[in-house]
């Protein structure tokens, strides 16, 4: 029998060791979003959120209960766009990366 893990820590400790990956995540978060997949973002954002500063510390740097942050970003949360962009914004922050986006369909870029 092979020896399993969870995912959900595997990601967590690797968003944590490994600026680059954590950064690839959020871009892949917002590009997906920017492409009309609003579903995985949020999951992705859960995961950085839950790997780099708790629902907690967003909720302070947000503004917002961390009850409504974690419904916001649950699989069937919908988040408005303020909401959403204080989100990205905060994790974005914490990160201390740069934000690259990839519109697919226009072949634009957004870079934050």
């Amino acid at each position: 029998m092979a020896l399993t893990r969870n995912f959900k820590d595997t990601v967590v400790e690797r968003v944590q060791s490994d600026a680059s990956f954590a950064q690839a995540l959020l871009d892949e978060a917002a590009t997906l979003f920017l492409n009309g997949e609003p579903e995985t973002p949020r999951l992705i954002l859960r995961d950085l959120v839950n790997a780099t500063m708790g629902f907690e510390q967003l909720s302070a740097m947000t503004a917002k209960p961390s009850k409504s942050l974690h419904r916001m970003l649950s699989p069937k949360g919908n988040p408005s766009m303020d909401k959403l962009a204080a989100i990205f914004r905060a994790v974005h922050e914490r990160l201390q990366v740069n934000l690259s986006a990839h519109s697919v369909a226009a072949s634009t870029e957004f870079v934050a």
